[in-house]
């Protein structure tokens, strides 16, 4: 079999590589960080695995693909935390919680008094939500180390540097706009608090006409917060407006965020094409796999089986470019 080289190290890169070795290849794997890392958009995301909640702005397909992804990276080492994912809105802006209900599938409507029981330490905030019981969370720097450590198992180490041998999988992410010119970036903000104070156990997404906000709980009273998503092509520090919104919309959620530590603000851009959709791209020896958006990790794991099955046998990708004009 000749020589398969994959660029970049990131979420997509790394599940390419891992469904390579599972079909019996030994790719290289060059990324100049040497590891996962901050340099890679998929280190600060939230790791959310919520097919159907992403159906309220998501292409159907994104549903489809995104359903396998909890049994993936299950079946890849990660720990999952299999806990549903609750959709909360403040009374006065209940008409987002039907919108959000109207758009998508497979949740429960739930009342205060279910929301209580579901978490209680929001007991008589909320009147209403939507659950999505099947739904889970990872830890993404969790499971792309878990991921790096696997593949070095098997002796597929990852190269800081070198030179691309045989035929080349670009995974750049963002880097890649060198080569695809159509790709943009499109920029998340998010925080990671310390607060023992707080105690939820699953995804909360807080709906609002401005600032819709997710907190993703990271065990021993550690959570991180997303909130924004700007059309923007470069990589910023977060701005002081977006932390306040980002604090603000938490204490809606939990008024014990208020004495929460900040732990850390990331900012990063998402590659993203003109659809939000990914895209396998051919162009002579190289095949570029990008366009995550911010589905990286719902939706890396059916990309990489693609371009796997692409690689090995031939099989054309349902995203492959020339379907997608």
């Amino acid at each position: 079999m000749t020589q398969i080289t994959i660029l970049g190290a990131g979420v997509m890169g790394l599940a390419i590589a891992t469904e390579l070795a599972a079909r019996g290849l030994r790719p290289r794997l060059i990324d100049p960080a040497g590891k996962p890392g901050s340099h890679a958009c998929s280190w600060r995301a939230g790791g959310m695995l919520a097919p159907y909640c992403e159906a309220e702005s998501a292409e159907p397909v994104v549903v489809r693909l995104g359903l396998d992804a909890i049994g993936w990276w299950q079946a890849n080492g990660a720990e999952v935390t299999h806990r549903g994912t609750l959709v909360l809105a403040p009374s006065r802006d209940k008409a987002e919680l039907d919108r959000f209900a109207r758009m998508t599938e497979t949740h429960q409507a739930v009342s205060g008094a279910e929301i209580s029981t579901l978490e209680p330490e929001l007991d008589g905030r909320f009147q209403r939500g939507l659950f999505f019981g099947t739904e889970a969370h990872l830890n993404p720097r969790k499971a792309l180390v878990t991921l790096r450590d696997r593949l070095a198992e098997q002796g597929i180490e990852i190269e800081a540097e070198g030179a691309p041998t045989g035929m080349v999988v670009d995974a750049r992410g963002l880097s890649a706009r060198d080569e695809l010119t159509d790709l943009r970036g499109v920029r998340g903000e998010m925080l990671v608090l310390r607060c023992p104070e707080v105690n939820l156990t699953r995804t909360v997404r807080l709906l609002h006409p401005r600032i819709p906000l997710y907190v993703v709980p990271r065990g021993d009273g550690v959570y991180m917060i997303g909130a924004t998503m700007l059309e923007t092509g470069g990589k910023y520090r977060v701005t002081a407006r977006s932390a306040v919104e980002m604090l603000s919309a938490a204490y809606a959620l939990h008024p014990g965020f208020a004495e929460a530590e900040i732990l850390e603000l990331g900012s990063d851009a998402r590659p993203a094409f003109p659809d939000n959709l990914p895209r396998l791209r051919r162009r002579g020896n190289t095949l570029f796999a990008n366009g995550l958006y911010r589905h990286g990790y719902l939706l890396a794991p059916a990309v990489a089986r693609m371009a796997a099955e692409y690689i090995t046998t031939g099989e054309k990708p349902e995203f492959m470019d020339e379907d997608h004009p």
